[in-house]
């Protein structure tokens, strides 16, 4: 730490290829120009200086350039015992090493301040040209620095007149040992008078930056660069970095008394994949574990798997744009919403912009788990070995851990049309051909659900951060016990990652990826697309092709013809469009005279504790159907070690067509429950092999049984 209080970081050295004649010559006129004639000790120097003390004049230390090496190897006070054995040691290695390797050595350790060290380091640091291209102005400008890094810093006006001042006489000595002729002399001396304040080049607002380059060059991904010239050209924009980090700092301030100590966050260019900022934590030396880099920590990523279990199930025909997906009590899987509530019947698009659980936990299942468990392994969500069921069906919530840059990554499937490439760091980084993970239809589906603000509705409301003013497509996340809070958007320009939550991965309060972290997102978003209060871009993402544009019916996914309330206009092949909705008959009123809406059987009790009018169903005289559609046969159940004993239950749930009165409920062979057919009856869990039927009181009918095993 400096005496500013700003915290200076030591970059070391670059080596040289050979020894700079000019610089040397200029090192030496102002630090040793006996250099070549004394053994390390100049004894004239010495006798000049100690003369010099005694009658009170300025002190003098007649450091030689092999002491000033002595000491830079061995820092210690400056006593007269400490300057005795930098003389010893001098000596010792002008006598080993030779005259040019030590001024060699020199030239790659001195301090030129504000952490540049060396030379070759300083020509790039302050002027950004390689040493052999500096001017005799330049070269003398630097020359003057090692005396007194701190008294002559040139990027500080003081020490910016002190250091020319040091040049002008360096200069006058270059001229009178005939280094540099009157011309040259001349010229120098006007350059370095109107030498500006360097401006010397930013620095990364992070260490997890350089250590991520570090581990590209130690993984063969980015070529070492030369010892000569260490640089590394990378993708990152120092504006976006320095915008991104600050933000972040700024909104994770305001969620500390909720329990949030970090933040991590990646901004990705579209197409090329350059990673234009990348912050691994609030701050290095946050003691809140701010060395960890968060965004490649590990981390439930809460419902952000969602859309990839949508785009499998879209892939393999499991479901349609059109069909109807059932929000409500699943039993067996017993997993609930994060809101507590269930929204009933809902189109695809409703169901994934909403983030509802169950939906996407059936899908899991329909699809396969262990289809899915590869398919996000394809994406590189993960590296497990472990089987599928290890995670289960709560892989659709949040169970598979993973990192914000794999998501990142894997996100860029969905904003590029289905294929996945590599994060680009630096130039020269060995970069994969994009790999095509899922075809362009689905991909474009998946946005246009995630870029729809009426689907939201009514999970996330109007104009709030979900909301832009130019197209942007979302995913929130929130793992358990509010641990982990998550955003993935992305624009036509831009996908931005952001993660918040706590070094110890424990809990925070009520913040979750919609209430929070989605706010930082969308500050990100419009800051990097410029934007202002009032503007709206009306360029949306790109359609699939081959569809068009249908309306369809919220509650049964039929095409709409004005007479079914809620619609979305959903995006259809040909044959996928459905038929019309029936329009209502005079007999299909309730005693209001309100109209009645007809449900599948299975919906029939959501739509009538939610205050729905169903329409009844038509006397069929047929054999009765009963089918038992919660819990799943052959399922197994497992208890949540969190919950309190007793607590937990399974809806049991059935569609019985036609419609009888009343069915009684049998578990393990006895009569359980009589219950409204449409309605569901909760049975407590207990561990162990069950079975389930369905029968009609008094009447013949009876169900298949249904075995479950509750560990």
């Amino acid at each position: 730490m400096e005496a500013d209080g700003v915290r200076r970081v030591d970059y070391g050295y670059w080596p040289l290829r050979e020894l700079p004649d000019r610089v040397a010559r200029a090192t030496l006129a102002l630090e040793d120009h006996r250099f070549w004639i004394h053994a390390g000790v100049d004894p004239i120097a010495i006798t000049r200086a100690a003369f010099g003390n005694l009658r009170g004049r300025r002190r003098s230390g007649a450091s030689t350039i092999a002491m000033q090496v002595a000491r830079m190897q061995h820092p210690t006070d400056r006593t007269m015992m400490a300057k005795s054995r930098e003389a010893v040691i001098a000596v010792g290695l002008t006598l080993r090493y030779g005259r040019q390797e030590l001024l060699a050595h020199y030239l790659r350790l001195t301090p030129y301040g504000n952490g540049s060290h060396g030379i070759a380091h300083a020509a790039r640091f302050y002027f950004d040209k390689p040493v052999d291209d500096l001017s005799w102005a330049e070269i003398a400008l630097l020359s003057a620095i090692p005396q007194s890094p701190t008294r002559m810093n040139p990027l500080k006006p003081e020490g910016l007149a002190r250091a020319t001042q040091r040049g002008h006489r360096m200069l006058e000595e270059l001229a009178r040992q005939r280094v540099i002729n009157t011309t040259e002399l001349a010229l120098a001396h006007r350059q370095l008078s109107a030498l500006p304040p360097p401006q010397t080049p930013r620095r990364p607002d992070a260490l997890h930056i350089v250590l991520r380059y570090e581990a590209l060059v130690r993984e063969g991904k980015l070529r070492p660069a030369s010892p000569f010239n260490p640089r590394i050209f990378a993708t990152l924009d120092f504006d976006v970095q320095s915008n991104v980090t600050k933000l972040a700092q700024r909104y994770l301030n305001a969620w500390r008394d909720s329990g949030a100590e970090q933040v991590a966050a990646i901004v990705l260019d579209r197409g090329s994949g350059a990673v234009v900022a990348d912050l691994g934590s609030n701050s290095y030396d946050d003691r809140h574990a701010g060395a960890l880099d968060f965004s490649r920590a590990q981390r439930s990523p809460g419902s952000t798997l969602k859309p990839f279990i949508y785009a499998l199930a879209l892939e393999r025909g499991v479901i349609t744009p059109a069909d109807i997906l059932a929000d409500l009590p699943e039993g067996a899987s017993l997993i609930n919403n994060a809101d507590g509530h269930f929204l009933g019947p809902m189109l695809p698009r409703q169901a994934l912009a909403n983030s509802r659980n169950v939906p996407a936990t059936n899908l899991l299942r329909a699809s396969g788990l262990d289809n899915a468990f590869r398919f996000l392994h394809t994406l590189g969500l993960h590296d497990q070995t472990v089987p599928a069921d290890s995670f289960g069906l709560s892989m659709a919530i949040g169970s598979l851990p993973t990192t914000l840059e794999r998501l990142v990554r894997a996100y860029s499937a969905l904003a590029e049309d289905g294929r996945m490439m590599d994060l680009v760091w630096a130039q020269g980084q060995t970069q994969r051909e994009p790999v095509r993970v899922l075809s362009v239809d689905t991909a474009r589906l998946i946005t246009s659900f995630l870029a729809d603000p009426m689907a939201r509705l009514p999970s996330f409301p109007r104009y709030g951060p979900s909301e832009f003013p130019f197209a942007v497509a979302l995913k929130t996340g929130t793992s358990q016990g509010y641990r982990d809070a998550w955003t993935i958007a992305w624009s036509r320009r831009y996908i931005v990652g952001v993660w918040l939550g706590r070094g110890d991965a424990g809990t925070m309060t009520q913040l979750s990826g919609g209430g929070s972290v989605a706010r930082l997102t969308h500050a990100i978003l419009l800051q990097l697309h410029g934007t202002r209060a009032g503007d709206l871009d009306d360029s949306g993402f790109p359609p699939p092709e081959g569809r068009v544009p249908v309306e369809l019916c919220v509650f049964g996914g039929k095409r709409g013809n004005g007479d079914c309330g809620q619609t979305l206009t959903e995006w259809l092949r040909p044959n996928e469009i459905p038929p019309p909705q029936e329009r209502f008959q005079p007999g299909d009123k309730t005693s209001d005279q309100r109209d009645a809406i007809k449900m599948p059987a299975a919906h029939r009790a959501w739509a009538t504790a939610a205050g729905y009018r169903v329409a009844g169903e038509p006397e069929i005289n047929a054999a009765p159907r009963l089918t038992i559609t919660s819990p799943d046969n052959n399922s197994r159940v497992w208890i949540s070690p969190d919950r309190p004993p007793g607590s937990s239950r399974i809806a049991l749930k059935a569609v019985v067509e036609p419609r009888p009165p009343q069915v009684v409920w049998y578990v393990d062979g006895a009569p359980f429950a009589v219950s409204d057919p449409d309605k569901p009856v909760y049975w407590p869990v207990t561990k162990g092999a069950h079975q389930f039927q369905l029968r009609l009181p008094l009447q013949p009918g009876v169900s298949q049984t249904i075995h479950i095993e509750v560990e």
